[in-house]
């Protein structure tokens, strides 16, 4: 791992590239908005010099200036395996959904999401807390069992630009960032050197997209992914999510997320894929 000196300059380049994409899918956009433009108002023309009447109320388009806000409080099933490690010490590690289920203290997990025109400003949240304890063999020191804790916390704010919005198809292109905090503390029994903790905070730049699929008036597909990094070498996740609408307000979705990170700095070592089932329901407030 680089300096931090030069882990900040990957951020604002990896930032910088993820802005730089986003405008190029904006600008390679306005020729198709311009050209439907055109083709609209020669439509017009062409109805207005047969004498014709031109303006109905199916013809007009209007603008929705207003602001939208959502909220999708999730459940995420998650497995994990990869390599983690400390102090230059490093392992393999493995666990089910029902393992971490069974060491599972508390989570908040839901994404916010802003909405206005074609701007969208979606920001995901996700903390957990795992425990576990185990007793240990008679050893020199005395101890007899250790009570070990972890926390993680994930936030990904974002913003994007539908450059696609029809009854088929609609896509958003976005950019923003994915920022990390793990930490972990080990208390020995009996107590001794007040335990140990030890956490790492890291910042990562992501570009990416979503796309929606409307089957239906009510069933629809939504697949979602992004890239990047900066303080890790790599970060980038994959979500497909089948949605169903409950009523006007309130949707329902049920799909599958698979993340994956590569942090490494000095002895500590963050490698790992995470991957399960994912339920939650959308609340439209206006």
């Amino acid at each position: 791992m680089g300096s931090p000196l030069t882990r900040s300059r990957d951020f604002f380049m990896n930032l910088r590239n993820g802005c730089f994409a986003l405008l190029a899918i904006v600008a390679l956009h306005q020729p198709l908005m311009a050209q439907a433009a055109a083709q609209q108002n020669t439509a017009a023309l062409s109805t207005s010099s047969t004498g014709k009447a031109a303006a109905s109320p199916d013809a007009t388009t209007t603008v929705d200036d207003q602001w939208h806000f959502s909220f999708l409080p999730y459940l995420w099933f998650a497995g994990m395996h990869g390599t983690v490690g400390a102090l230059g010490f490093k392992t393999g590690v493995s666990a089910s959904p029902g393992d971490l289920l069974s060491h599972f203290n508390f989570g908040l997990m839901g994404t916010f999401e802003a909405r206005r025109n074609r701007l969208i400003l979606p920001t995901d949240m996700m903390w957990i807390r795992l425990s576990d304890d185990h007793g240990v063999p008679l050893n020199e020191i005395g101890i007899t069992g250790i009570d070990f804790r972890v926390g993680q916390f994930l936030l990904t704010p974002k913003v994007g630009y539908q450059v696609l919005d029809n009854p088929r198809l609609k896509i958003h292109a976005l950019a923003g960032m994915r920022y990390w905090h793990l930490g972990q503390k080990l208390t020995f029994k009996p107590a001794l050197f007040n335990g140990i903790s030890t956490s790492q905070n890291w910042v990562d730049a992501i570009g990416g997209g979503r796309i929606t699929v409307p089957f239906t008036p009510k069933v629809s597909l939504m697949v979602a992914g992004d890239a990047g990094g900066g303080g890790a070498s790599s970060d980038y996740q994959l979500v497909g999510l089948l949605g169903y609408q409950l009523k006007p307000n309130i949707d329902l979705q049920a799909g599958w997320r698979y993340l994956v990170v590569n942090y490494r700095d000095g002895g500590f070592l963050y490698n790992v894929t995470t991957s399960g089932v994912g339920i939650g329901a959308t609340f439209r407030f206006k």
